[in-house]
């Protein structure tokens, strides 16, 4: 609980300029699997410092999960 609390209000921090209505859908997916994105962001954090750009990384790392991405945005 406190933890998805943290959560929340570290997506709100990272999202300011973002439409609320943005924001809470944005907010839903990442709490619906957290680990899901923490996988992510740490294989794309590996990649920057091997050298890569940091929106190729992100993009690489998100096709290799795309099919746990589609199912947790329906």
């Amino acid at each position: 609980m406190f933890k998805e609390f943290l959560l929340k209000q570290m997506l709100k921090r990272q999202l300011k300029g973002v439409p609320q209505a943005e924001q809470d859908r944005i907010i839903t997916i990442v709490t619906k699997n957290p680990e899901l994105f923490q996988k992510i962001a740490t294989e794309a954090q590996e990649h920057v410092k091997g050298g890569m750009e940091q929106m190729a990384a992100m993009q690489k790392v998100m096709m290799k999960y795309k099919s746990e991405l589609e199912k947790v945005m329906k």
